[in-house]
């Protein structure tokens, strides 16, 4: 095997190993992807100042998100189809983010449930939820997430309709998969997937099927969930799962400062600059460009965090410099769960740590709580 040196690499290797529909599910985004190559690319604009003549000893890039301890800025995002990329993924995920110290946050649409983290993690980890007409399975979802002493629930608020991804329909990835012969045929040339498949009983979306009345396999799910994303989805709806819960609560989807403006009068405990990784309004500002103007609104009264177009521990320190206090990798863990399981995970977080901390130290800063746009060069960055 090639020397795995940063989150490209894993991606390449992702893609040789994982079938073409459930990769493609994780490295496309909606319509013309615009939005999707964006999240990245607007990354690179930003430059750093290279500092010297600074002592490095003794770095630290460990602070907090929402009150826990962190040895990084960084969560694992909630990104649905995990146990797609790899047998048992999100299990294997959540396992590598607790040794390595950071949060892991379990989607609704996971393919393991909330009991099969809980039940192979100690570290309390965090579950993402959907707004759904069916207010009996969200409360229902709402408590197991209570029973599995869940630290923090996540709310998507950008996907009360679903964005249009032509690589998902084009692929057949419907629930059930569309068995098309160019799928079958793709299925062929992996193995390695298949065998893992072939030993795990975790082949459904385990945190509704059973759980939901009238939900008993993948084609009732289908039909439920087609149905179920609620368009009605209003403030008082997020007052309404903020009751619900009771715990800490995170409102993932803000791209306006108007919105979150309304997200810090809701009582929420941070927000997450977001667009859904690019997979929903295509045309929207990459999250890096939006975090500026959101931070100068409402950093002060809220914990803001973003992900999108994360690939390096260089775009952590980007977005801590400005403002972002945590930030979560979605692709880069989904490329490498599908390119090694549990230790591509691992390798993913090494390589995002190391990035962090050498990025750190040749910026002039050995403590990642005193990084500001300071480091960043004056005409590069968003504002």
């Amino acid at each position: 095997m090639a020397v795995i040196t940063n989150i490209e690499d894993l991606r390449v290797l992702a893609e040789k190993r994982v079938p073409r529909m459930f990769y493609d599910y994780a490295a496309s985004g909606s319509w013309t992807e615009g939005t999707y190559r964006a999240n990245e690319a607007d990354f690179q604009k930003i430059k750093l100042r290279q500092r010297v003549a600074v002592n490095m000893e003794n770095r630290t890039t460990a602070t907090q998100m929402v009150g826990i301890d962190v040895k990084m800025p960084v969560a694992i995002a909630p990104v649905g189809l995990i146990g797609m990329q790899h047998a048992d993924g999100e299990i294997l995920a959540a396992k590598a983010a607790e040794k390595f110290g950071i949060p892991f946050t379990l989607p609704t649409m996971s393919i393991c449930s909330i009991e099969d983290i809980a039940e192979h993690t100690r570290a309390p980890f965090w579950f993402q939820l959907y707004m759904m007409r069916d207010r009996d399975a969200m409360t229902g979802l709402i408590g197991r997430a209570k029973a599995a002493r869940c630290g923090a629930l996540l709310l998507t608020l950008d996907l009360q309709v679903i964005g249009q991804r032509h690589k998902d329909l084009k692929n057949g990835l419907t629930a059930p998969p569309r068995p098309t012969l160019r799928n079958l045929l793709n299925l062929m040339t992996r193995p390695r997937w298949c065998l893992g498949m072939a030993k795990t009983h975790r082949h459904t979306f385990r945190n509704v099927v059973g759980h939901v009345k009238g939900v008993s396999d993948m084609r009732s799910l289908s039909a439920w969930t087609t149905e179920q994303f609620d368009p009605r989805l209003s403030w008082p709806d997020v007052e309404w799962v903020k009751n619900q819960w009771g715990g800490k609560l995170i409102l993932k989807g803000i791209l306006d400062a108007e919105d979150a403006k309304l997200a810090v009068e809701s009582g929420a405990d941070a927000i997450i600059v977001s667009n859904h990784g690019g997979r929903q309004l295509d045309g929207a500002p990459s999250s890096i460009e939006a975090l500026p103007s959101i931070v100068a609104e409402v950093g002060s009264k809220i914990e803001v965090h973003m992900d999108g177009g994360i690939r390096s521990g260089q775009d952590v320190l980007k977005a801590w410099a400005l403002g972002a206090r945590g930030t979560y990798i979605g692709r880069a863990m989904a490329y490498g769960v599908g390119a090694m399981g549990e230790a591509g995970v691992t390798k993913a977080l090494e390589i995002i740590h190391k990035e962090l901390d050498i990025t750190m130290a040749l910026c002039g800063r050995t403590d990642i709580r005193d990084v500001d746009r300071s480091i960043l060069v004056p005409g590069t960055y968003p504002t």
